[in-house]
């Protein structure tokens, strides 16, 4: 996808960078920075966009968005309300390999960090991983000095040796003009306020001033996917977000979220998420519980 450059602040003197928003919500446009970014979530829910992904994000997760990975965090459209009450809050380290030296990375003790770092996409950390990560997280964010280093190298050791990473896109950056960016950002905003109705292409092509033969095979060129399967993804994680409030029946789900038979929301349903809407409601539960 064309995504907007995002620069990470950062004084000389870091390994690496801390961050702490609390915010009505996350940065909601598509962009991209080369620090490699961890990610704990500690309020918030919503869409995640990363690479070709598309997922739902909720409290208690842990993200590493790889390098120049293009990615989203897009609450739900409850934090927009102008009276929304809801808040977000997140912990971040943001780091660089340039940060600590080219040299440092050749060490022997460091080259399986480094190996992982090269390849890490954007992934999820599962199970006792996030657990794991969570505490390391919190550990650094009021540790000092030679001890918020140790810890962030803990922290990037256990990732590389684990088998808790879920792998959600290790699709290749594409880079293009702030026209481009803009054309993208403007189809995904529209996409993520309409889902809910019916969508026919030519209208989405509007929005980034195409034709409808044009515009599939500009976004099926830059997301890997049809605009058809995209704008499916979206309403999937919003019925997800439905099913586990426990608020609505599945057939008023299938519509509201978008769908136009309840046949080919299962279907899809199935697909995306790979189980039936029932089944993800009693895992969901299951979890909760």
């Amino acid at each position: 996808m064309k995504v907007i450059p995002f620069q990470v602040p950062k004084t000389e003197q870091e390994a690496f960078r801390l961050q702490i928003d609390r915010l009505p919500y996350f940065y909601d446009r598509l962009h991209q920075h080369k620090e490699i970014q961890i990610m704990l979530i500690e309020k918030g829910e919503g869409t995640l966009i990363a690479g070709d992904y598309v997922g739902r994000f909720t409290a208690g997760e842990v993200y590493l968005i790889g390098s120049g990975q293009p990615h989203v965090f897009r609450c739900d459209e409850n934090y927009y309300h102008p009276r929304s009450k809801k808040k977000v809050q997140a912990v971040s380290l943001y780091f660089d390999k340039h940060y600590m030296g080219e040299s440092f990375w050749h060490l022997n003790e460091v080259k399986d960090i480094h190996q992982f770092l090269l390849r890490l996409g954007t992934s999820r950390a599962e199970d006792i991983l996030q657990k794991e990560v969570s505490e390391l997280i919190q550990k650094i964010s009021s540790a000092e000095k030679t001890t918020r280093l140790i810890l962030f190298l803990q922290l990037l050791t256990r990732c590389a040796q684990s088998k808790k990473l879920k792998s959600l896109s290790v699709a290749p950056i594409n880079t293009g003009t702030l026209d481009e960016d803009k054309r993208m950002n403007d189809v995904l905003q529209f996409t993520f306020r309409q889902s809910h109705r019916k969508i026919k292409i030519s209208e989405a092509a509007s929005i980034a001033n195409l034709s409808g033969e044009a515009f599939c095979r500009y976004f099926k060129v830059r997301t890997r996917k049809t605009y058809t399967n995209f704008l499916n993804e979206v309403r999937i994680s919003q019925a997800c977000k439905m099913l586990i409030e426990g608020n609505f029946s599945i057939q008023s789900i299938c519509f509201d979220s978008g769908f136009q038979n309840l046949s080919h929301f299962n279907r899809q349903f199935k697909k995306v998420t790979g189980k039936t809407p029932s089944r993800y409601i009693q895992t969901s539960r299951a979890v909760t519980g």
